[in-house]
């Protein structure tokens, strides 16, 4: 049996070994996602779907979201993948200019992510994209033509993020060597407020510090997690998360597909603390433009929790990057930026 197969048959496997993981409860989003879900045929997906529905409770229209590579979305694969039972396609675009490609290593030039975008848009209504602000040399101009060109292809949602440097990239190197700045947090600062502003003036809302979508186009998926909800994820790697319980599987290919064919589960999992849970919470809902519920901390985690939220939210109430609006905590346009710092600012350690 080659790898492939074997993989595939390993997915299948621990998905009827968990089939318990998720009872009672309806899954409505399936994502393929990590790695190269874009290799598997029509029939394959269908294969892992018919899994999925056997042994799983599922919503009548279920999101379904295959993640891609514009070098890997041809026109032939669009049109398949448009057969299927997937609905929705999120593609790492991440800009249109080949230096800013080249730098990130991508194997995707602008021409391919322009006419992958040119087909998936004949066969599929709802794309999300990724798009990469911060990048060393990115002029203004530059940002916001890779906005427009987004809009004029009638996308309707889209997830971006600052660049970050990973440690032994080829992005690392050369800002070592002085061949390319280092990463401006003014530069950042100054895209994300273009992108906050444009996207607003196409109709998009900003319902995540990363993510734009217009009315009845936010990811399901990624609400889902931002909203603490029970997940599986199945294969190497995969986490998976139930109120207090978070595993993850070995990523090792061929150690998952022995242990799955001896019928173990290879997972390591740990019990979050309370305090855990709190942060989890704290950390994704501010993230949101629902934020936190001083409510749910309340129900939740009872009135010591409530306190200390109320003791954290006076100081950024007064430095203008929180705001309350009634029972809710919510960060302001200047606070979203800093979000992740304010986010522990709140964690109980």
């Amino acid at each position: 049996m080659a790898k492939k197969d074997q993989l595939l048959h390993a997915l299948k496997r621990e998905l009827q070994l968990r089939k318990t993981a998720l009872e009672g409860t309806l899954v409505e989003t399936i994502y393929f996602g990590g790695g190269t879900p874009s290799v598997l045929s029509l029939e394959e997906i269908n294969g892992i779907l018919q899994t999925v529905n056997q042994y799983y409770k599922v919503s009548n229209t279920p999101e379904i979201t295959l993640e891609a590579n514009p070098d890997d979305l041809t026109e032939a694969k669009i049109i398949d993948l448009a057969k299927s039972s997937v609905n929705r396609l999120s593609i790492g675009i991440q800009s249109f200019y080949d230096e800013h490609l080249s730098l990130m290593n991508r194997a995707h030039n602008s021409e391919e992510a322009k006419k992958c975008l040119e087909f998936a848009t004949q066969h599929f209504d709802n794309i999300t994209i990724d798009l990469i602000y911060g990048i060393p040399n990115m002029t203004m101009k530059q940002w916001k033509t890779n906005m427009e060109t987004v809009f004029n292809y009638g996308i309707h949602h889209i997830s971006s993020y600052a660049l970050t440097v990973e440690p032994k990239t080829a992005l690392e190197k050369f800002i070592r060597q002085g061949k390319y700045p280092a990463i401006s947090e003014e530069a950042s600062l100054a895209h994300f407020n273009e992108l906050v502003e444009a996207t607003e003036k196409q109709g998009f809302i900003h319902y995540e510090i990363s993510n734009f979508g217009k009315p009845n186009y936010f990811s399901k998926h990624n609400t889902s997690y931002w909203k603490g909800a029970s997940y599986l994820g199945i294969g190497p790697s995969a986490h998976s998360f139930q109120k207090s319980t978070r595993s993850w599987n070995v990523s090792n290919n061929t150690k998952y597909i022995k242990s799955i064919a001896e019928n173990i589960l290879p997972l390591t999992s740990e019990q979050l603390s309370i305090n855990d849970q709190y942060n989890e919470y704290v950390m994704t809902s501010l993230r949101t433009v629902w934020g936190i519920s001083l409510e749910y901390i309340q129900q939740e985690f009872g009135e010591s929790y409530l306190q200390h939220t109320h003791k954290i939210a006076e100081i950024h109430v007064k430095e203008k990057t929180i705001q309350t609006e009634g029972n809710l905590i919510k960060t302001t346009q200047k606070g979203k930026f800093l979000c992740d710092g304010i986010a522990a600012d709140f964690f109980k350690v």
